[in-house]
C-alpha cells in the first residue's frame, strides 16, 4: 500500500468519525459533558473502523491508487463533459 492510498484511507475514516460523532451529538442533544456523549464517541469509532476495512479491500480490488472500490475512470477517455479548455464538449 502506497503512501497516497494510506492517506486516501485515513482521510475517510476520519470523516467517517467525525460526520457519525457529530450526527449522534446533534440527535441527542449538545452536552458534551454527558455520559452519553463517551458512548457516543465509541458508537463513532465502529463506522470508522468499518471505513479501514472498506479502504483496505478498495485498494486491492478497485482503483490500486486510492481507496475507492470502484476502478478508475480512464483519464484520456472522452468522459469528460468538457473540453481541453474548460468549455463544454461541442461548444465554442
Amino acid at each position: 500500500m502506497n503512501r497516497k492510498v494510506f492517506l486516501d484511507i485515513a482521510e475517510r475514516t476520519l470523516a467517517a468519525y467525525v460526520t457519525t460523532f457529530l450526527g449522534i451529538i446533534i440527535a441527542d442533544g449538545f452536552d458534551l459533558t454527558s455520559i452519553s456523549a463517551l458512548k457516543a464517541a465509541a458508537v463513532a469509532a465502529l463506522p470508522a473502523a468499518l471505513s479501514v476495512i472498506k479502504g483496505a479491500i478498495g485498494s486491492r480490488f478497485g482503483d490500486k491508487d486510492s481507496a475507492a472500490w470502484l476502478p478508475e475512470r480512464d483519464k484520456a477517455g472522452g468522459g469528460s463533459a468538457t473540453g481541453s479548455a474548460g468549455t463544454p464538449a461541442g461548444g465554442r
